[in-house]
């Protein structure tokens, strides 16, 4: 903790000596910015529920610089003041071609809700981390009240939060069915996904000449269809109706077993869904994954990698995080079940350039706070960069969610080699003196034995200077949970796993002469997760000596296997019943097995655990407590 605090103290103090260049070197977020640019109007304007940080892991900034490279003068709102006279919508006046709306880079239930329901104190993505700097469903009020002002003016949805509500959702924080976002809002389309192309391909057609409501067939967008419109293709999917997934939860339930294999589908399928009201939705599928040229362009943009100077002397949490950090590719193949990355970027990886990266490395070494220490070399899962399927015609007919799960695809390529060069060429850079990687390593993937001697040996090589060279004292992973049958319903490897690699990371640090810690990550009531199998973790983790600290309870977020699992008491894809802790009581008691150490749990997970008859794990966590044999409390 102290430690932590040391941190942020740190990067508070060099927050205050950033040199910030001027606004003409930002996206203008003011009528005064956009004169002094010498604009007489602008051809989009970008509402986004996030401070304005000008950086490449900012959608917001992506989009906008995107647009601005393909000829369009782009104009950006950052979190806009929805309460008062509307000035902020107002100020821009109605844009040539369309208004942008998103919540950000976080869905704004997410960003605000803990999971117990509990309104956050705090706020990432906002200047001093304050929170209440956005609304609850940003993407409907923002679209509502532009739709009010500007009634003529398209409206197009983008973000994670109207990535993951396109169709009907289970709505954690609600406790509800909802329906597709386009039902709620009055965005006339939703570019899900990473959306520069098409977005690119949105502005064109809108400047053509051709009406939002004629957009029907443009890739990774989502549009309404009038029921006298409907008219789906031989192989097009017709999902079950809302009205049908509201009477009938296994019905949800196999909506979205055809939801996620199209998202992660190399030539995917139009989805249609029936909504109340006259409508149906309509889900165009994704573009095909990015070349290593079009991501290059995309973080190849003037982006001055700093926030914009109306946030001088703020700190910005998110942007601290990832300040001095290089994000090198998109898309998992991890198939995580309670994880909305492939869902949103794919799960076939689009990775940079060499040259791309070292470039942006260059960026980072020249910013006047930089010290030599990068921050971060990674991704959605670190060790993916330059991965995917050694034949990708056997890809392209792939439905599968995940590469790795329940094992590792024969097909798919996992040499480590071209990440090591990655790195090698990076430490060498000059003002580099160390690099870490921050982001989740697959330690499954990088411990994969393929057969292949040189490949075995390269990724040996791999993990061993991963814990050598860029680790900062602490290397963090996710085995998630002990039980191997949680594990197989979130996708992940056996526990055996980690024991694996936790062995390996100690005979290197033995061998180095290090004292580095390995940090597991783990989660409780994910759907299967019984409180036996939290008694079962406690037991596992006390006797590898971990006291552990990055835990959290599951919490559902739209689109997920785990979420639909919850909402439904179903698995989509075999139709079984899956027992999940639902109610606080049954989290609270998975929960507690956290803290088997904390002498203030004792009594009550003694108590437990005689409920539960499980003398074995008493005798494993309290073996002072523990008696035998099993003999009944006094209250039965």
């Amino acid at each position: 903790m102290n430690e932590q605090k040391k941190n942020i103290k740190t990067a508070a103090a060099s927050q205050q000596r950033i040199i910030y260049p001027g606004a003409d070197r930002y996206l203008p977020t003011s009528v005064k910015e956009m004169k002094a640019l010498g604009w007489d109007h602008v051809d989009v304007v970008i509402f986004s529920g996030d401070a304005y940080v000008d950086h490449p892991s900012f959608g917001a900034a992506v989009i906008g610089r995107t647009l601005q490279a393909a000829g369009y003068n782009v104009a950006l709102v950052p979190q806009p003041n929805w309460q008062d006279d509307l000035r902020d919508f107002r100020k821009f006046g109605a844009p040539r071609l369309f208004f942008g709306v998103s919540a950000g880079a976080m869905d704004s239930m997410v960003n605000h809700y803990t999971a117990a329901r509990r309104r956050r104190s705090d706020d990432a993505y906002t200047p001093g981390g304050r929170h209440g700097a956005r609304p609850d469903y940003p993407t409907i009020v923002y679209s509502a009240i532009l739709r009010d002002l500007f009634p003529d003016t398209p409206i197009i949805a983008g973000g994670i939060e109207a990535s993951m509500r396109r169709l009907s959702h289970y709505d954690y924080w609600e406790d509800r069915l909802r329906p597709s976002l386009l039902a709620d809002c009055k965005a006339d389309l939703i570019n899900y996904g990473m959306g520069e192309k098409s977005v690119i391909e949105i502005a064109r057609r809108l400047e053509a000449g051709e009406s939002v409501d004629s957009l029907r067939d443009l890739p990774q967008t989502v549009v309404r269809i009038p029921d006298a419109d409907f008219r789906a293709g031989d192989d097009d999917i017709i999902l079950h109706s809302f009205a049908d997934c509201l009477r009938d939860k296994r019905l949800q339930a196999e909506n979205f077993r055809h939801i996620e294999q199209q998202s992660n589908s190399m030539n995917g399928r139009v989805l249609w869904q029936r909504h109340d009201g006259g409508f149906w939705v309509k889900v165009n599928p994704m573009y095909p994954p990015m070349t290593t040229g079009e991501i290059d362009a995309s973080f190849d943009l003037p982006y001055t990698r700093l926030p914009h100077p109306r946030y001088k002397d703020k700190r910005i949490p998110a942007y601290e995080m990832i300040r001095h950090s290089v994000n090198i590719h998109r898309g998992c193949f991890g198939g995580c079940s309670f994880c909305t990355i492939s869902a949103h970027q794919g799960k076939f990886i689009a990775s940079r350039s060499k040259e791309s990266v070292l470039r942006e490395a260059r960026e980072v070494t020249r910013m006047p706070d930089f010290k030599g220490y990068l921050s971060d070399i990674g991704g959605p899962s670190a060790n993916m960069y330059g991965l995917g399927g050694k034949d990708k015609s056997i890809c392209a007919k792939c439905l599968k969610p995940s590469c790795l799960h329940p094992k590792v695809c024969p097909n798919l390529n996992t040499d480590h080699g071209p990440l090591l060069d990655l790195y090698h060429a990076i430490d060498s850079l000059p003002g580099i003196k160390k690099s870490f990687i921050g982001s989740g390593v697959r330690y499954d993937l990088s411990m994969h034995h393929t057969g292949d001697r040189r490949i075995d040996e390269t990724n040996r090589t791999y993990n061993e200077e991963l814990i050598t060279r860029h680790v900062s004292g602490r290397l963090k992973v996710a085995p998630e949970h002990t039980s191997d049958t949680v594990l197989n319903l979130m996708r992940k490897p056996s526990f055996r796993l980690y024991h694996e690699f936790s062995r390996f990371f100690d005979r290197v640090n033995s061998r180095h002469g290090l004292r580095q810690q390995l940090i597991p990550y783990f989660i409780s009531s994910h759907p299967g997760c019984r409180e036996v199998d939290m008694a079962e973790l406690a037991a596992e983790t006390k006797e590898l000596n971990l006291h552990l600290e990055q835990i959290q309870d599951f919490t559902p977020t739209p689109m997920t296997l785990s979420t639909e699992i919850y909402y439904t008491g179903y698995h989509p894809y075999t139709g079984e019943r899956v027992f999940t802790a639902v109610s606080p009581e049954q989290k609270q008691a998975q929960r507690k097995y956290f803290f088997w150490y904390d002498r203030a749990y004792r009594p009550d997970l003694i108590r437990s655990l005689q409920r539960l008859r499980r003398p074995d794990l008493l005798q494993r966590l309290f073996p002072r407590q523990a008696t035998y044999p099993y003999q009944k409390s006094k209250r039965n």
